[in-house]
């Protein structure tokens, strides 16, 4: 129901919040200021030994052939039991370290660096020079729990919960693609809907955060994870349901987090996937299928101060859609990633890592199903360019300034294969793709974080504060051709026309500060209290999210782990909503049997709705400014049942509101018809869980999980509407299961060692069908929405390789070189898994499946150092 049309003036905008926010930014960056004032670095170093104790010290890392490498790049941190500031130093591109001036007495040395596990260990130091050389462990498989390096027992330090995947395991492990989005549904509650995006924790990847090397790293526009990252620049690949840390926001579902590898201090390269594979058809080939070459190349550009890293993938591929005829089944990708890092060893205490994103992809009949032929799909195409990096100073008087810049740039487009109009019919689509569109968008970020030396007060504090400014914004267009939708018998039943819209074009400017308390109260337990104040110019002009984390270790064998949490996050505006009522108008026209229509037509009109104190719906030219608001609790439990055997028990509870709906409202006032948006969207996620993770060594490993889901909210949510492209039919908002509810889902893999050298990697994945809705021949639900499911899902993938050690000598040129050789198949089993369904209950194969996932063989060829 809809009441008279009233007008919101004023934006929402608060003045103080923003001056309040200018001042945090200039409070730190002038705190910063004074600590390198206090520390002004000496131009020639005095060459005596300054007096007191040292400790010093190498640290390493043994793969599993034994071969020793340096560390370079680990935090280290060591804490005086006097209560004295802690000092801090980064081991170099030896893996060394030093700590001089010390006095006698008791110490804690911690070691961190993502991807591998804390190390710490309690140093008694004396008068005479201490030795502390230690190697540290790759981190666990798909847990998160931290291993003494003395002692094999589980750590309360980090409250956070996270599934971390090496990228050793990465490339290892048989995947579809080698993109790091094909590894993300590895991780339990991470699951790919059947148009390919990625939800986590109930939620669309558009909801979601990607984080690299701390910046922001996604498509201003909609938020999907856009930007590629080539896998061989990849260290690790985590994902956090439950971030409670309050430097993480801007995102109402899930975050994922890659570190990438650090330059290495000798030149080495790769090269992986240097032969194409062919297609055959009738026992002949027809052509090269695919071809995706990927190389790295790293090494010192000065050497111990300046080194980089060059990851780069070519992307061919044409790959084959059952349910349509060759050769007009193939969906054509073709484009290149590159990833350039530097770091640059300005001191011990102070490294500078950048790195510059490039990439280029365009898709032919980029939706093309076996609903959907070449002709009626469209094309897609994304460049661009993200450059940045972080600036990490650590200061004798033990405080830590890291600063995250960064700024990215995405060209997008989408287009038809001609200017036909679109026809939806109860079999599939024929015609054109009636939207077209192209879009620039930009994202700037500033992060300046400062780190307290260690407090000590019933325990010791470990406090954090900084400022996050981020400035989106996008411009472009948008037009739309007629859809008709025709009935079984070809007569056209409604047709729907678009009056022109405007040039679209939107900015939002996000401040937010933050405050974070580790505060380790024994080595039992361990507290996490944070706080998040949020002020975006396109949403909430104040958006408070406190958060806290509790990890405790009963007993005194440290083998129990228990994990609780929550807390409030407040996600990005997305820009398509600002601008809603410059898209093109919708114009709709029924028709009856005789092809004459049934009445004039309805516009539906481009408007904000304001929703009123009785729950009733106010159409309104003035957006309203508010953001989706999430609120997350978690309890965990891990238990060490050997020393590498972890199993895990969880619950989680996601509920988001104030979320960006769209509402088609017909003749509800004074005979007007609007297509509203309105934040009143709400979604629930609910997931308890169990995973079993074995680890021996990084490749000799087994994760197997079983996770219970719920999800259930809004379906017209803005993501589902526009993202990747917008939707033909718009139905009536309803309340229901959502598009990636899976309610049960069993997935394993592992990496195992065979007799004579050889390498098995499966992945096996069990869950419950994707839901699907019935229509009839208007294309409206029948029956409740989502309420019918895909058949259970099974698929069986297997990577089984061996390693053959290379030596390679030219005049001069001397190198040892691994040669990797294998098969892999995906969906071993052949199980029929169907992509598409006949859902129109007027279609006389009502009901049908179509569009089965076929197996897949291919050769393993890769050359390695």
């Amino acid at each position: 129901m809809i009441s008279g049309p009233t007008h919101i003036g004023a934006s929402g905008k608060n003045p103080i919040m923003w001056l309040v926010s200018a001042f945090a930014i200039i409070f730190i960056l002038f705190a910063a200021q004074i600590c390198r004032a206090q520390n002004p670095p000496a131009p020639n170093p005095p060459a005596a030994t300054p007096a007191g104790a040292t400790v010093q010290g190498t640290v390493t890392h043994t793969d599993d052939q034994g071969q020793i490498s340096a560390v370079q790049g680990v935090q280290l941190k060591l804490t005086p039991e006097s209560g004295s500031p802690a000092l801090t130093a980064i081991t170099d591109d030896k893996g060394h370290y030093s700590f001089t001036g010390l006095s006698a007495g008791n110490y804690t040395l911690e070691g961190t660096l993502e991807g591998f596990q804390a190390y710490k260990a309690v140093l008694k130091v004396s008068d005479a020079p201490l030795v502390q050389d230690f190697s540290m462990k790759l981190a666990a498989v798909a847990q998160s729990v931290d291993v003494n390096a003395d002692e094999e027992t589980m750590s309360t330090q980090n409250v956070n919960s996270t599934a971390t995947i090496t990228a050793k395991q990465s490339t290892d492990v048989p995947l579809a693609e080698q993109k790091f989005k094909e590894a993300l549904p590895l991780v339990p509650g991470v699951v790919r809907a059947s148009n390919g995006t990625l939800n986590m924790k109930g939620t669309t990847e558009s909801q979601g955060m990607l984080l690299v090397d701390s910046a922001e790293t996604v498509d201003p526009v909609t938020g999907s994870f856009s930007i590629p990252v080539p896998l061989g620049a990849i260290d690790t690949l985590s994902v956090s349901k439950t971030p409670y840390e309050a430097e993480y926001g801007g995102f109402s579902g899930g975050l994922a987090i890659i570190q990438t590898k650090p330059p290495s201090d000798t030149w080495k390269y790769d090269v992986e996937d240097f032969l194409p594979g062919f297609r055959g058809k009738n026992d002949h080939l027809v052509g090269v299928q695919y071809f995706k070459p990927r190389a790295l190349i790293s090494g010192p550009l000065i050497k111990k101060k300046l080194s980089f890293t060059e990851a780069i993938d070519y992307d061919f591929d044409r790959k084959p859609i059952r349910g349509l005829p060759w050769p007009l089944n193939e969906l054509k990708t073709q484009g290149f990633d590159s990833f350039t890092t530097f770091r640059w060893i300005l001191s011990s205490k102070n490294v500078l890592n950048g790195n510059i994103i490039i990439f280029s992809r365009h898709q032919r009949f980029a939706d093309i199903s076996s609903l959907v032929p070449q002709t009626a799909s469209t094309n897609d195409g994304q460049k661009g360019f993200s450059v940045g990096g972080t600036d990490t100073e650590q200061f004798q008087n033990g405080v830590g300034l890291s600063t995250v810049l960064r700024f990215s740039r995405i060209q997008s487009n989408a287009n038809p294969q001609g200017e036909a109009d679109m026809l939806l019919t109860p079999d599939g689509r024929e015609g054109d793709f009636f939207n077209t569109f192209a879009r620039t968008a930009g994202q700037f970020q500033l992060q300046p974080i400062i780190q307290l030396p260690l407090k000590k007060w019933l325990g010791h504090h470990d406090i954090k504060f900084g400022v996050d400014f981020t400035h989106r914004y996008y411009s472009g267009t948008s037009e739309s051709n007629p859809i008709q939708i025709l009935r079984q018998d070809g007569t056209l039943a409604e047709e729907i026309d678009f009056l022109p819209g405007s040039l679209l074009h939107s900015t939002d400017t996000e401040v937010a500060e933050f405050i974070q308390d580790n505060w380790t109260i024994s080595d039992h337990v361990t507290i996490d209290l944070g706080a998040r104040l949020v002020s975006q110019s396109a949403g909430r002009a104040a958006g408070f999210g406190p958060r806290a984390g509790l990890a405790f270790s009963p007993g005194h064998d440290h083998k129990t782990l228990i994990h609780l949490g929550s807390g409030i996050f407040y996600d990005r505006v997305p820009l398509l909503t600002t601008d809603f009522t410059d898209n093109p108008t919708r114009v709709v026209t029924l028709f009856g049997p005789t092809g004459l229509p049934l009445g004039p037509a309805t516009t539906f009109t481009n408007v904000y709705l304001t929703p009123g104190p009785d729950g009733t719906l106010t159409p309104s030219a003035a957006r309203q400014n508010t953001s989706a608001r999430n609120i997350t609790s978690s309890a965990e439990v891990d238990r060490e049942i050997t020393h590498n055997t972890v199993l895990r028990l969880n619950f989680l509870s996601s509920q988001i509101q104030d979320s960006a709906v769209v509402i088609p409202i017909q003749g509800a006032l004074a005979g007007s018809s609007f297509l509203g948006l309105a934040n009143t969207g709400t979604q629930h996620y609910y997931e308890v869980g169990a995973t079993f993770n074995y680890r021996l060594t990084e490749r000799h490993v087994l994760s197997a999980s079983y996770i219970h889901s719920y999800a259930h909210g809004d379906l017209n949510a803005v993501s589902s509407i526009f993202v990747p492209f917008e939707t033909a039919i718009i139905h009536p908002n309803v309340s229901g299961v959502l598009p990636a509810n899976i309610p049960d889902r069993l997935v394993a893999w592992g990496i195992f060692s065979l007799p004579w050298k050889l390498q098995i990697a499966p992945i096996v994945d069990y869950h419950t069908g994707l839901p699907y809705s019935v229509i009839d021949s208007l294309q409206n639900y029948v029956g409740t929405p989502n309420s019918q499911r895909f058949p259970n899902f099974f698929a069986l993938d297997v990577k089984f390789y061996r390693e053959i050690k290379v030596h390679l000598k030219f005049h001069k040129f001397e190198e040892t070189r691994t040669l990797r050789l294998g098969v892999y198949a995906l969906n071993l089993t052949n199980h029929a898994n169907p992509l598409d369904v006949f859902n129109n209950n007027t279609s006389p194969i009502f009901g049908e499946f179509d569009g089965f996932q076929h197996r897949l063989y291919g050769l393993v060829i890769e050359f390695k150092q």
